[in-house]
């Protein structure tokens, strides 16, 4: 098994609908962790990112990133499979797909 890297990504700005709404979000949310989790599949549960953070490069550092840009980063996760195809496939299940976000599937290097 290797691992791989989920990072969520969404349109910008917070999550929008009813408590009722938001609340069945979690739930797809959690269920979908939970299947993973149940098949020995989770390498680590990841977590929800917050809106703010700082950017970093050689002598500056700045305010980001910014919800007005259209695509922002909302979480990540990090899973075990087989294969890319396997991730991919595991990745596809994710329920940010059901409002429009997408799923980056990433192998993990291990470290020499």
């Amino acid at each position: 098994m290797q691992d791989f890297l989920l990072l969520f990504r969404r349109e910008g700005g917070k999550p929008q609908g009813s408590p009722e709404e938001m609340q069945a979000m979690t739930q797809k949310w959690m269920d979908w962790i939970g299947s993973i989790a149940a098949r020995g599949q989770l390498a680590d549960r990841g977590n929800r990112l917050a809106e703010t953070g700082r950017v970093v490069k050689p002598g500056l550092v700045t305010d980001g990133p910014y919800s007005e840009i259209k695509e922002v980063l909302g979480g990540y996760t990090m899973i075990k499979a087989a294969s890319y195809e396997e991730a991919v496939t595991i990745a596809g299940g994710c329920p940010i797909l059901q409002v429009g976000g997408s799923v980056e599937v990433r192998s993990v290097d291990p470290v020499m």
